[in-house]
């Protein structure tokens, strides 16, 4: 079995993590999103924050020592929200599974947080696996889409 890991998110990082964040079926996929998933000045801006603020944790994936995605989590409102992205590549794989399993071990903040597009069975069934239960939807604007879509609130204690 592959090993999957979690490690800082280096400067040599940037450009792969970059074009999966921007990967056409990925950004549909993801729905929430950033505006312009093509900018690479607000993503480095977005980046240089999230390595450093104190109130985000941000690690990078990796697949048998090969970077595959992120995972993170800041706070929101007074609550911690996880998000993760995976390189479309190997998705289907169980490898966000793993890297969230790492991750929770990691940060031991509860409860958590967590958002997902409605129709994205991948992650609301790696968020359900890891314990996380549906407290909620709401339909939000999803610059993923360009349309109000609806939106699971999943919450683990």
């Amino acid at each position: 079995m592959a090993e999957v890991a979690l490690r800082s998110v280096e400067d040599a990082d940037l450009d792969a993590l970059f074009d999966q964040m921007r990967d056409p079926e990925s950004v549909r996929m993801a729905a929430f999103t950033a505006k312009d998933p093509d900018d690479r000045v607000a993503f480095d801006a977005h980046m240089a924050k999230s390595r450093t603020a104190d109130d985000i944790t941000l690690r990078a994936i990796t697949l048998d020592g090969q970077l595959v995605g992120s995972i993170g989590c800041f706070v929101v409102e007074g609550d911690t929200e996880i998000t993760f992205w995976v390189d479309r590549a190997v998705w289907g794989r169980g490898i966000a599974g793993r890297a969230l399993a790492l991750f929770l071990d990691q940060v031991k903040v509860r409860p958590l947080h967590a958002r997902a597009a409605g129709d994205n069975v991948g992650s609301l069934g790696v968020l359900r696996r890891a314990g996380f239960e549906v407290t909620g939807t709401e339909v939000s604007y999803a610059a993923g889409r360009a349309a109000d879509v609806e939106e699971a609130i999943l919450r683990l204690d």
